[in-house]
């Protein structure tokens, strides 16, 4: 693809849900900070195109930021399967042996009907690569953006999982007509 592509990634807002559960692709965004959702708004580049998981969360946030978002599937979380909805201290508890294989090698291993970070690896730069030169938001998933970084620093899966991602979080890496650049990761706008 020819032209230099500047994206800006956003990690959604918090979830509006009971903490420590995966949470489904219907979990609400907490939207309460406004302050820091107006303090983030102002660092985006305008007019650009802007895109989004088609997850609540996601869409709730990029809204929130005044943004209208183009959906696009491959920027998903990772699907967790029949885990999704469920609380980590329970399946801690009652997953037997799958559960705690699955942490033992979270970059490769996946859930019962589920997909490796590995996997959500292979989406995201199928994701990535359709969008053209310019600026473009994204508003994702930590998991989303670990997958990004994996792929702009040419990582192994499992060394990308270290990267800690905030909500509200911006992390910047750039396409250029000589390779990925990364501009700034986690930064919390305030």
């Amino acid at each position: 693809m020819e032209g230099e592509t500047f994206l800006w990634l956003i990690r959604h807002a918090p979830v509006g849900g009971v903490k420590g559960t995966i949470h489904a692709a219907d979990a609400p965004a907490n939207l309460g900070d406004r302050s820091q959702l107006e303090a983030l708004r102002q660092r985006l580049p305008r007019d650009c195109e802007s895109h989004a998981s088609p997850a609540r969360r996601t869409v709730e946030t990029a809204r929130a930021l005044g943004l209208d978002p183009q959906l696009v599937d491959e920027f998903g979380e990772q699907d967790f399967g029949d885990w999704t909805g469920r609380k980590h201290d329970e399946l801690a508890a009652t997953g037997g042996d799958a559960y705690a294989q699955f942490w033992s090698d979270p970059a490769h291993a996946r859930p019962p009907g589920g997909e490796s970070f590995e996997d959500q690896v292979a989406r995201v730069r199928l994701g990535l690569s359709r969008i053209g030169p310019g600026s473009a938001t994204l508003v994702v998933h930590s998991g989303t953006i670990r997958a990004a970084l994996c792929i702009a620093l040419d990582l192994a899966p499992q060394a990308a999982l270290r990267f800690m991602i905030d909500p509200l979080s911006l992390t910047r890496i750039d396409r250029l007509s000589t390779g990925w650049r990364v501009v700034s990761v986690n930064q919390r706008v305030v």
